[in-house]
């Protein structure tokens, strides 16, 4: 059984929180006069001068109507990326536990490792790019704490095989992490669904793909309370800032914009591997559930570097492990993908 006590850092169970002004007021009123803020305004047409909900909680009650998670099982973050460094930083002892990762996978992972000063155990992937569970339960210890699945896998686009991740979650007695980052373009079922049943399950998701919010870094982590409420205690208080919070919040009133754009990604998806199919230095495309391809060539070096001569980038992954000779190509508007298209018709 998992318990959450036999994994978390001493010295987590210890933190008592930073307590902002935010924090401690709750209710309403109209003079503001205990966060030390400028209380004259901002010097902008739109007001900054107050702190922004260190919880952002009208932001989740509008993720709760979408996805249907209760708030207390929601963790906004700046970006996923802060998500990763706080599970890392609850729950792992630097220079003492490990972490399993399956490359070929998010580079952040190991990077977030590093940081922290944990063990980055690998188990590669398999050949069709599954987990290799024999592999990952030769590799767990007793201070194996967190195993990191990116699903749909950033790069190779595929989605992992749900028995295995079950697998995983029954008989792990760390946290399994879930990065769901490409799950809106998946025809494979969210693992949010499995938050009831399985308490060491953390499904992290984003709004920087589908929702096209890269640029206010709005990451989410699902989880259970317990969970939630480590993450809560151990990020900064005003993570996530006020613009971001709001702009995010109008967004999410466009969902039938979002499944439109959706829907033409797919649609591009489909035309980009039936036509780069034709090219005699396509080698592969590998099957996707996300919004960008990996293709096998015979010269990925030589591509890249024509590509970017002609102003186009994408993404060279042939020296990652499991993709030798491959690119990593984002589905791009109908206009962009003719571009790149007719381009590498000129390859030589």
């Amino acid at each position: 059984m998992f318990d959450i006590n036999n994994i978390l850092r001493e010295n987590i169970k210890r933190l008592v929180p930073y307590s902002s002004a935010r924090d401690e007021y709750q209710g309403e009123a109209s003079v503001f006069l205990d966060a030390n803020e400028n209380a004259f305004g901002s010097p902008l047409d739109q007001q900054f001068n107050r702190y922004p909900d260190p919880l952002q909680y009208d932001l989740k009650k509008r993720i709760t109507e979408i996805k249907g998670v209760p708030p207390r099982n929601i963790f906004i973050g700046n970006g996923s990326d802060e998500a990763i460094d706080i599970l890392f930083r609850s729950f792992c002892n630097p220079g003492v536990d490990n972490v399993i990762l399956v490359p070929p996978t998010y580079g952040m992972y190991e990077v977030s490792a590093n940081i922290n000063d944990i063990e980055a155990r690998k188990v590669n992937l398999t050949e069709d790019y599954q987990l290799n569970l024999e592999g990952i339960a030769e590799a767990i210890d007793k201070n194996t704490k967190l195993i990191f699945i990116c699903s749909p896998n950033n790069p190779t686009g595929n989605s992992i095989n749900r028995d295995d991740i079950q697998t995983l979650l029954a008989n792990f007695k760390g946290i399994v992490v879930v990065d769901e980052a490409y799950i809106n373009f998946s025809r494979q079922k969210s693992f949010i669904q499995e938050l009831t049943e399985c308490a060491n399950l953390v499904v992290m998701q984003t709004l920087s793909k589908a929702w096209g919010l890269a640029g206010l870094r709005v990451g989410m982590a699902f989880a259970s309370e317990e969970i939630i409420e480590v993450m809560n205690k151990v990020k900064p208080p005003y993570n996530v800032n006020e613009s971001s919070q709001q702009l995010a919040l109008a967004a999410l009133a466009n969902v039938g914009q979002v499944n439109e754009w959706i829907k033409e990604t797919l649609a591009q998806r489909d035309r980009l591997v039936l036509q780069l199919k034709e090219f005699d230095f396509v080698v592969d495309i590998y099957p996707s559930d996300a919004n960008f391809i990996l293709v096998k060539t015979t010269n990925a070096n030589g591509i890249y570097d024509y590509l970017v001569k002609q102003g186009i980038i994408v993404r060279n992954r042939s020296k990652v492990e499991l993709c030798e000779g491959c690119l990593r190509i984002t589905v791009g508007t109908p206009e962009e993908n003719t571009i790149l298209l007719e381009a590498l018709q000129n390859f030589k």
